[in-house]
């Protein structure tokens, strides 16, 4: 694919999803004080969720799984939902699936169509500006530093997992447990705000901010080593 034709595929991929997102906000701005009425309402929550047990976590399951996909949306608004709707072990479980199967599919996509993908969500001065992409090993180590940190942006790393030598077993691993720390704390959150344990979902809140913002520095001084 020429730069002409990647930046026009970029385009076209950038309006299809500025255009869904114009569709749902008006969708729920129309429904939002009924909707923001029924959140708010666990047991009314959590009811739909017995009712429909199968259905609600694939479809929530269904949208973090879109979330990964899309690499520049942020998981934590889902991650909290499947919280508050599932509780910690439940909501947990969900969003761990979700990591697996999106991030399979993001490897098994890139090793298929390449950069001719890639190239639809990232720009090559992304695969220039970090030359250990290259290295496996040394791919292997920052994935599984940088999933490990919540607050870091991990989802391109899988994008560009395809384009190396890595095993699919390996991106599983690392793209799924890495996800551990980042998920628990906020499905912690909002397990407890549902279950009215304010105190113990503020506390997670402080928690997750305080590891958002050291992983933050974390990464940056990461980063700068693995580059030299």
């Amino acid at each position: 694919m020429s730069g002409l034709g990647e930046r026009r595929g970029r385009v076209a991929v950038l309006a299809a999803l500025v255009c869904l997102a114009v569709l749902l906000g008006l969708l729920c701005w129309h429904g939002l004080p009924e909707l923001y009425a029924w959140l708010t309402d666990v047991s009314a929550v959590r009811a739909l969720v017995a009712e429909y047990p199968v259905l609600s976590r694939l479809a929530l399951g269904g949208v973090n799984v879109l979330q990964i996909v899309c690499a520049f949306l942020p998981g934590e608004p889902i991650e909290l939902a499947c919280g508050y709707a599932f509780g910690l072990l439940e909501g947990t479980l969900v969003c761990l699936a979700a990591s697996a199967v999106a991030s399979g599919a993001i490897f098994l996509a890139v090793r298929r169509w390449g950069w001719r993908l890639v190239g639809l969500f990232f720009d090559r001065s992304h695969l220039e500006r970090f030359g250990w992409l290259h290295n496996t090993r040394r791919l292997e180590l920052v994935m599984l530093v940088v999933f490990l940190i919540p607050g870091t942006p991990k989802d391109f790393l899988t994008y560009f997992a395809g384009l190396t030598d890595m095993r699919l077993g390996h991106v599983l691993a690392i793209t799924t447990l890495g996800r551990i720390p980042s998920i628990v704390t906020s499905t912690v959150a909002a397990s407890a705000f549902g279950a009215g344990d304010y105190g113990i979902a503020a506390g997670a809140v402080a928690v997750a901010v305080v590891l958002a913002a050291t992983g933050g520095l974390l990464y940056k001084r990461f980063e700068a080593t693995v580059r030299e």
